[in-house]
């Protein structure tokens, strides 16, 4: 090995890299195409844009109403689930989290069968299916540390008192069931009908533990009518309203 020269070692690294699958330290897009084509398009379809050939309902709780789920528009570049603030691209962490643990009663399956490599594969490709990749960088991502009180009977009188103020009843109804004044009214940032969700009715697509909806609370999701209250809200308002929330989910007492 002392004979070779730099430029024979930098080579040989070279080679390993692509045989290996990454450059840059990034997965390769190409088998990242593979495993998209295999695993996503029927959903997400070819290029992305969300109009595979499956499609799945949901019933929308007390209104008894069902409504399609649309697969993610993967060329929008837009994304719901992201520990990072609303407007921004989720972390490749967040990708990585919804592809192998898929959506709970959002018609996207968990995939722990994918090998790690895969998922990072892939995960790089799907970034190549929108252009807001190349022009933005992803936001760091927003701290999230449950205060003790969360989940007190005080906490969750306190966040009644917010739930009511910032008219969360009026999309997820006075008693959580997704069933308010204006819950038939809402539309995705495309123009389709979207459900406010049912507390009532089980667990949250994101997860249930008292971090993950104060992450919603905080980056909203983006693309539906879910806004973020990390301007409107200071941090203890939105873990009284978490608390109130796992109230309405029978989670706490």
């Amino acid at each position: 090995m002392r004979g070779l020269s730099k430029a024979v070692l930098l080579l040989m690294l070279a080679l390993v890299m692509v045989c290996t699958g990454t450059t840059n330290g990034t997965a390769d897009t190409g088998h990242g195409k593979k495993v998209y084509e295999s695993r996503c398009a029927i959903c997400h379809n070819s290029n992305g844009d969300g109009n595979g050939s499956i499609g799945i309902v949901e019933k929308a709780g007390a209104k008894n109403m069902y409504w399609a789920v649309y697969p993610r528009d993967l060329t929008s570049g837009v994304f719901k689930f992201r520990s990072t603030a609303t407007g921004c691209l989720p972390m490749d962490a967040d990708l990585k989290d919804v592809i192998k643990n898929g959506i709970m009663r959002g018609g996207m399956p968990s995939h722990f069968d994918v090998p790690d490599k895969d998922i990072d594969a892939v995960t790089q490709y799907v970034k190549t299916l929108s252009d807001r990749w190349k022009d933005e960088a992803a936001c760091k991502p927003i701290a999230v540390k449950k205060p003790a009180y969360v989940g007190s009977a005080e906490s969750v009188k306190k966040g009644m008192v917010v739930y009511d103020k910032m008219k969360c009843w009026e999309c997820h109804g006075k008693e959580g069931k997704g069933d308010g004044p204006k819950s038939d009214e809402i539309k995705d940032d495309s123009g389709k009908p979207i459900l406010p969700f049912n507390f009532t009715a089980g667990q949250l697509k994101r997860g249930s533990s008292a971090e993950n909806v104060y992450a919603t609370f905080t980056t909203g999701l983006d693309g539906t009518g879910m806004p973020s209250y990390e301007d409107s809200l200071n941090e203890e308002q939105r873990w009284n309203l978490v608390s109130y929330t796992l109230k309405l989910m029978k989670k706490t007492k």
